[in-house]
Formats: C-alpha cells, sequence, structure tokens
C-alpha cells in the first residue's frame, strides 16, 4: 500500500530483507495507522541505502513536506556509521531523515534471545506506542536513542494517532 504523499507520512528504505522483516513486524502493531507507512524495495547494503536516498528520494521529500523517511540499515559495529549515512543529506530536509537499525546485524537480535526480526520488529513497535524502551535499550539497539527521541516527537504521532 502507498502511503498518501500529501498526508504525513513515513517510508522506509531499508539494507535487506533482514530490516524489511523488523519493519514487518512493526505494521502489524493494531494500533499503527498502515496508510501512514510505506516500505520501500530493499536497497542491498547501507552504502546503497544513503546513495538510493540522496538520488532518488531528496527531490521528493523537498516536493512533498509531510514526508519522513526512515533509512534502517545494519551498523556492523561501526562508530562512524552514522555520521558516515547523514554527512550528505541536506540540511533542509535532515530534520525529516532518520538513521536506524541493529548494532551488528538483525540476525543476532535471535542470537540475543530477541525473538525472530518479526517478533522484534512487533516489540519495538508496543515500545514506541506505549512509550517504554526495553527492547530499544538492548545492546544491539541502544545506539539508535536519539534517533528514537526524534522520531518519539516527530513520527509517533504520525504511525500512532491514537497516541
Amino acid at each position: 500500500m502507498s502511503a498518501n504523499k500529501y498526508a504525513p507520512h513515513v517510508l522506509v528504505l531499508s539494507e535487506d530483507n533482514a530490516n524489511v522483516e523488523i519493519t514487518n513486524g512493526f505494521k502489524l502493531h493494531a494500533a499503527l495507522d498502515a496508510r501512514a507507512i510505506q516500505v520501500l524495495p530493499c536497497a542491498g547494503g547501507w552504502a546503497k541505502v544513503r546513495d538510493t536516498f540522496l538520488s532518488n528520494h531528496v527531490i521528493a521529500m523537498k516536493r512533498y513536506a509531510k514526508r519522513y523517511m526512515i533509512l534502517l540499515v545494519d551498523f556492523d559495529r561501526d562508530s562512524a556509521r552514522f555520521d558516515e549515512m547523514t554527512k550528505d543529506i541536506p540540511k533542509d530536509l535532515a530534520e525529516r531523515v532518520f538513521v536506524i537499525g541493529v548494532w551488528s546485524e538483525p540476525e543476532e537480535l535471535r542470537r540475543a534471545d530477541l525473538g525472530s526480526k518479526e517478533d522484534v520488529g512487533g516489540k519495538l513497535a508496543s515500545e514506541c506506542y506505549d512509550g517504554t524502551r526495553d527492547v530499544w535499550n538492548h545492546d544491539l539497539l541502544s545506539h539508535n536513542a536519539n534517533e528514537l527521541t526524534r522520531m518519539t516527537t516527530l513520527l509517533r504521532p504520525i504511525l500512532f494517532p491514537q497516541t
């Protein structure tokens, strides 16, 4: 389902299918407005997420002021990944673009006893909805804290309008 580009909406551009599985679990939350979020085809790597965003989405974001983007990547335990992802985002769009992901790779979530990727997505959605951060504070996800704070303020009312 495509989001209404004239209403507040969120596009998710993922590195790979593992990240899409997390997003699919997130989208199953009963209170989520499914019309407000759209998952785009996988880019095929973190650098391709960045490059695809810059080449295919910047112009549309400038045209549609109610569009937000989540760039969902594996951080591969690289503390410079966030800066590498955000350095070329136009300043006038920076507040509407979010870079998040698993500190290593999504497959480690199950090994950390957090459940399947889809289960983790559902748990993250529940925490976004009710304002808790148990799973978000896990070692594999806690590096997202600053982006999560921004997302809670800007995206929660769009994705969970009943809250």
